[in-house]
């Protein structure tokens, strides 16, 4: 946020930024998600809703899990929020006490080790590398396990690599936490971005034991280019959700009526937007991928899902300009900020030093454009 702040107040000085740094589609709402919420005004559905969301929407979201994921969930077992980021942040509230151990992987979304500061817990990381694609192997995970273990947080597709596990893996995964004694929240948000033929499979449809141990979070932030619109969804055990619903009717209470509304007919109306759109970024990552591991110095990662690059960038530490020393991810994000006028994110805001996120939602011109200022900047470096 700090980086997409800088490059906005940039552009209103009238420089021509190219923004890579937030998460969020270009694709507009789809029409008829629009039109719906529309209607809801017109219809003066504009008060408030039962907190955890309309029955309708959370009816809708039951179908969405059974037709897609092969999951039964019942309404009761489900919460509607403001984002699936708020999801994920009542969950770890409903589960985690003071001292408690929650285990996920680095590079992390950045609010993970927040959220679990907020809760008092105590953020157990485990380190991956590119040559395991960035995924928990099994003995890593073992490892880390320890009688304070109370929570595992597994994103997959994975935000900021774009890594995704497979059924093997996460079966993998599975039986290590079916022998333990702790939750397992499943962010599956980018769940419609998978490429190369690739199939995303819900860790929550692996098993009844697995599914009795899962918080299922997802939204319709990134399905269905509805960020702003702020509506994300939990499935999980009933009495998991009742608690994540009591910390909600204390904090912010329901999701916004007109965006639940929307919601309803973007999970119940045509599909067809969605694989569009899919193939849309999976033409843009290979165009992307392509041109940045073309830059000298610069090595990537395929990511398989999301839309974000996560090339290593640790050649071009110790490196100066006139003006700028590169010492670490931060300070060459700055560089091509202000240098290059491109914003990427720097990799220790993931936890992850010597690599910068890229996302890859601008237009395939914009994508070149960034990447001859980038190699340009780069070139510069002494």
């Amino acid at each position: 946020m700090k980086i997409a702040q800088e490059a906005k107040e940039m552009l209103s000085r009238g420089i021509d930024v190219i923004d890579l740094s937030v998460g969020e589609l270009d694709y507009p709402t789809p029409a008829n998600v629009k039109a719906a919420a529309i209607r809801a005004i017109d219809l003066n559905l504009t008060k408030y809703t039962i907190n955890s969301g309309t029955i309708e929407l959370r009816e809708a979201v039951s179908q969405k899990l059974k037709r897609e994921n092969n999951l039964n969930y019942s309404p009761a077992e489900i919460i509607v929020s403001a984002g699936a980021k708020q999801c994920v942040y009542n969950a770890i509230q409903s589960i985690v006490n003071d001292d408690d151990e929650v285990i996920f992987s680095s590079p992390y979304w950045v609010s993970y080790p927040e959220m679990v500061s907020l809760s008092q817990g105590k953020s157990i990381i485990i380190p991956t590398n590119e040559i395991e694609g960035f995924k928990i192997n099994p003995v890593q995970l073992k490892e880390t396990i320890s009688s304070r273990t109370k929570l595992l947080i597994l994103c997959n597709p994975t935000n900021p690599t774009g890594s995704l596990y497979n059924r093997s893996e996460l079966e993998n995964i599975a039986e290590i936490v079916s022998a333990g004694n702790f939750y397992v929240i499943a962010d599956e948000i980018y769940e419609k971005l998978v490429y190369d033929n690739n199939s995303f499979v819900s860790f929550a449809s692996l098993s009844e034991k697995i599914k009795s141990k899962t918080i299922l979070v997802n939204g319709l932030s990134k399905a269905y280019a509805m960020t702003g619109w702020r509506i994300g969804y939990a499935a999980g055990p009933e009495h998991i959700i009742k608690a994540m619903n009591k910390i909600q009717s204390h904090s912010t209470s329901n999701a916004s009526s007109i965006s639940q509304a929307a919601a309803i007919e973007a999970l119940l109306g045509p599909q067809t937007f969605i694989e569009e759109m899919r193939k849309d970024y999976e033409k843009r990552r290979d165009f992307f991928y392509k041109k940045i591991n073309s830059i000298k110095g610069i090595n990537c990662l395929k990511p398989q899902g999301t839309f974000y690059l996560f090339p290593q960038i640790k050649s071009f530490f110790n490196r100066s300009s006139n003006i700028f020393r590169i010492e670490h991810s931060f300070d060459l994000a700055m560089y091509l900020l202000y240098e290059a006028a491109v914003a990427a994110v720097p990799g220790s805001s993931f936890g992850c030093e010597g690599y910068l996120r890229m996302s890859y939602t601008a237009s395939m011109d914009k994508l070149a454009e960034a990447t001859e200022r980038i190699k340009d900047a780069l070139g510069r470096l002494n």
